[in-house]
């Protein structure tokens, strides 16, 4: 069977990419611009094109088929209409990547499956996933486009260190505090319930849905279903670390309010608890499960980073921003107990 993967060589498709290429059965292809490439393996065969050049890649793929076609750097319905122009009656199965911040903000029901509603009133990120996934699925009743949608959580693999909130420069910088000594700041009070998958469980479930004809015209999530919260996360890589995490718990409204752009990462998505049900998953993949722990998951990452000066991204900026803003909020509260001395 042969497949086309669009990008190919991010935290989840890298992972996807290694593990179907292992499979005898599958031939794949990358399509991109041939950054990332070194970690690809041998069996792969790359296609150099840049998707958002529409006419280029139709003439690069004019006579072939796939059985499977995966997008993974598709983010707004104008994407998504390429992709049906470029692959409608060329594909047996397509691979719309969404978003688990899709769903319902704020929940109604902690407990997650593929039926949650969707509706993400802070983040133009989810509701753009949305709008693509309801221009799809119309595509499909209308016309029959073969598509499987995907909604990952939150997914991590070698390179970075899933952490609440960080700036430009990654999930470093949020380590580097830790190893310094720093305050790290927590949204809320660090006991609502996240997800944390590693790419290499989201790879069994997502190779598990390729080629499987029962997964047509279905949304289907791929998650671990161990849920820690944020405290147990910090502590866990402080553990990693051979640190003990100076934790400083702020409200999300606080945060926000300090740096607006926050608002869709942390009001529409990890400030809230989820967990989520993977019974569907099961299903259609009999004998998934997600096998690597957080605890076991974020040495392997940690090992990779530090090994890699390249990972090893500084971030003053995000840095000083960290530190204005505990003082900020220790400023308030020494001015309320000013006010307030018996308090």
């Amino acid at each position: 069977m042969k497949a086309l993967f669009i990008g190919g060589t991010g935290t989840i498709s890298l992972a996807i990419t290694k593990r179907i290429a292992q499979n005898p059965d599958w031939e794949l292809c990358l399509l991109n611009r041939g950054n990332r490439t070194e970690e690809v393996p041998e069996p792969v065969h790359l296609i150099e094109a840049d998707i958002q050049d529409e006419a280029s890649v139709a003439e690069k793929l004019a006579d072939m088929h796939f059985d499977v076609v995966a997008d993974f750097i598709a983010f707004v319905p104008e994407h998504i209409e390429r992709d049906i122009r470029l692959f409608a009656g060329k594909v047996k199965q397509y691979f719309f990547i969404s978003s688990a911040s899709a769903y319902q903000k704020p929940l109604s029901d902690f407990r997650i499956t593929e039926s949650t509603p969707l509706c993400n009133p802070y983040w133009q990120y989810s509701r753009d996933k949305i709008a693509c996934e309801e221009r799809l699925i119309r595509e499909y009743r209308d016309h029959g486009f073969p598509v499987t949608i995907v909604r990952p959580s939150h997914t991590y693999g070698d390179t970075s260190v899933p952490v609440a909130l960080h700036g430009a420069g990654g999930s470093w910088q949020v380590i580097r505090r830790m190893m310094d000594g720093k305050p790290v700041i927590v949204p809320g009070d660090g006991s609502s319930l996240w997800t944390l998958t590693h790419n290499s469980d989201f790879a069994k479930g997502f190779v598990g849905l390729m080629g499987n004809p029962h997964a047509i015209g279905e949304a289907v999530q791929i998650t671990s279903e161990e849920s820690l919260t944020w405290n147990q996360i910090y502590q866990i890589i402080g553990e990693a670390l051979g640190v003990t995490p100076k934790l400083i718990h702020i409200a999300t409204d606080f945060l926000t309010a300090c740096d607006p752009q926050m608002k869709g990462g942390l009001l529409g998505d990890k400030s809230n608890t989820v967990y989520f049900d993977n019974q569907k998953l099961k299903r259609l993949v009999p004998g998934f499960q997600a096998t690597v722990r957080f605890d076991q998951g974020v040495h392997r990452t940690l090992r990779y980073i530090q090994g890699r000066p390249e990972y090893q991204t500084e971030d003053p900026v995000f840095d000083h921003w960290c530190d204005d803003v505990i003082k900020a909020y220790h400023s308030g509260l020494q001015r309320f107990f000013e006010i307030h001395p018996q308090s």
